[in-house]
């Protein structure tokens, strides 16, 4: 299974009055324009997730509705309480095992620092350091099922590195 880790794209302010609580602020125009591209390329090179979880925070599920949107409305989206600040690995990865019956590949769009620290525990080292930019998608590979400490980073990109 290839489980695709995947932190929001770029949000308005968390100073911005306009939002008064970070669970509302959306997705810039800006930020939702430049990770539909990274989306784009990543499609044309294999990215296809069939199941898509999410953070039920505003940022995060407009981030999965433009990669369900890209992949032609293909894959599921599916809002996760586990997704959200403070995820919860176990009860993802539980989430995630499910989905491996009918799935190869799964997303999880998340915030940062939680995406840092569910990727290094998924390849072997809950304390090591991996960072996700905003908009940053990670792949990481299991035998089977996903399991703490037993996927391999296959790939971590960020707009940046696409040109986007």
């Amino acid at each position: 299974m290839i489980l695709y880790i995947i932190r929001h794209a770029w949000a308005a302010d968390r100073t911005d009055p306009a939002w008064p609580t970070d669970e509302s602020r959306p997705l810039t125009e800006e930020g939702s324009h430049r990770f539909a591209r990274m989306i784009e390329i990543l499609a044309k090179r294999d990215f296809a997730p069939e199941s898509i979880a999410t953070s039920p925070l505003v940022r995060c599920r407009q981030t999965a509705e433009i990669i369900a949107r890209v992949l032609g409305g293909r894959p599921k989206v599916v809002e996760r309480e586990e997704l959200a600040p403070g995820s919860n690995l176990d009860g993802l990865v539980k989430w995630t095992a499910r989905r491996a019956m009918d799935c190869k590949e799964v997303a999880w769009v998340g915030h940062a620092p939680d995406v840092n620290d569910l990727a290094a525990a998924l390849v072997g080292d809950a304390q090591g350091a991996i960072r996700f930019a905003k908009g940053a998608v990670a792949a990481i590979e299991f035998a089977d099922v996903p399991r703490t400490s037993q996927g391999e980073l296959r790939w971590l990109v960020t707009a940046k590195l696409l040109g986007c």
